[in-house]
């Protein structure tokens, strides 16, 4: 599984024995057909003991996120000195579904169950893009806005894959086959894209819309996982953390307002931190649709060069349940010592995760 070679290498590149873990909460939101407790697939495949724990959270795009808040919460009270968190999806193998129940008559009916369960809104019973068209409009944010947006988002993951970015936080996948090992060593939809053409797309969700493939996240597959422990626990270990999470926090909305969550959920995880939007070095605010980034840097002021640095989902792809920590482990790796970084991720449903830290 993708999350067990994450935690694995997350361990492995400090040399910290997974014995020492002693709880795992992992995001993954497409569960259908993955087997029983994806996060405890995850733990055991990644060699932790077998008297750990692992618990798998679905807060759809924002499960990573909130996995790795609850494990700072868990290291914070006292229950626990180290906890792996993180998240993993694979949208390339969500099946579809067939009802179990036999028709009187007719035909069977599938469901993509990544629509059904990842990309649905359910209240409003329409796709998410909807839901950002409406957001799109409600906060005057343009096609041309949106587009350019990508554009940069994509000129930057290309800089940042160029340049070596991501070395660190990369970890290669071999993929065993007929024919000999195929080893995956980096994402490959940012080659993908032609320029020229983002302007000529069609709207993706409706007619006239300002949302388009080229504007919005690929279905990815990805996993993503984190170490915490307290300050006592790494000190003991002889370890030298890289970050301190601050602060995190939850904000909910309407349904069709989800793309503007992070709006809501940000301002608190600072006010927690007792930060400002100007303490911010950097922000990886998730691209789901461009139009969430651009609220997002509306609403709250904030300056679109200090925003997702390296590119974004639109970019890199959105593999939902491992969005929210990727983007921290990102954010992690992008800032210099002593800066501040802020994280925010929006979810179906309503709502949306943010998390602020400091490296060290």
């Amino acid at each position: 599984m993708l999350g067990s070679i994450a935690l694995k290498h997350a361990l492995e590149s400090k040399n910290i024995d997974p014995a020492v873990v002693e709880e795992v909460y992992f995001g993954n939101v497409v569960q259908a057909g993955v087997g029983q407790s994806p996060a405890r697939q995850v733990a055991l495949g990644a060699g932790l003991k077998h008297s750990s724990d692992a618990t798998t959270i679905n807060k759809v795009c924002a499960s990573g996120m909130k996995a790795i808040a609850l494990a700072a919460q868990a290291i914070k009270v006292g229950d626990r000195s180290v906890v792996a968190a993180g998240g993993a999806e694979s949208m390339s193998n969500a099946p579809f579904l067939l009802p179990r129940q036999n028709p009187a008559f007719g035909k069977f009916t599938a469901r993509d169950s990544l629509e059904n369960d990842g990309l649905w809104d359910v209240y409003n019973n329409f796709a998410m893009g909807n839901c950002g068209e409406s957001a799109a409009e409600k906060h005057g944010i343009t096609r041309e806005s949106q587009d350019a947006h990508a554009i940069e988002s994509y000129k930057r993951a290309a800089r940042a894959w160029k340049e070596g970015a991501f070395d660190a936080e990369i970890v290669p996948i071999t993929i065993k086959g007929k024919k000999g090992d195929t080893v995956v060593r980096e994402d490959e939809e940012y080659t993908r894209v032609i320029f020229e053409k983002v302007p000529q797309l069609r709207s993706a969700f409706k007619a006239g819309g300002s949302i388009t493939p080229a504007n919005s996240s690929p279905l990815s597959d990805g996993a993503s996982a984190l170490i915490l422990m307290s300050a006592e626990k790494a000190k003991e270990l002889g370890l030298t953390p890289l970050a301190k999470v601050l602060s995190w926090a939850d904000a909910g909305v309407q349904p069709i307002d989800f793309p503007e969550a992070p709006t809501v959920a940000l301002p608190i995880a600072l006010q927690k931190a007792n930060l400002t939007v100007d303490d911010i070095s950097l922000f990886e605010l998730n691209e789901a649709f461009s139009v969430v980034v651009r609220i997002a840097e509306k609403v709250c002021s904030i300056d679109p060069a200090k925003v997702n640095v390296n590119g974004g989902a639109v970019a890199l792809g959105h593999a939902i349940g491992n969005s929210g920590s990727r983007i921290i482990v990102s954010l992690v790796h992008a800032l210099k010592s002593g800066q501040y970084g802020a994280a925010g991720i929006c979810n179906g449903g309503g709502a949306a995760s943010a998390l602020v830290i400091q490296k060290l």
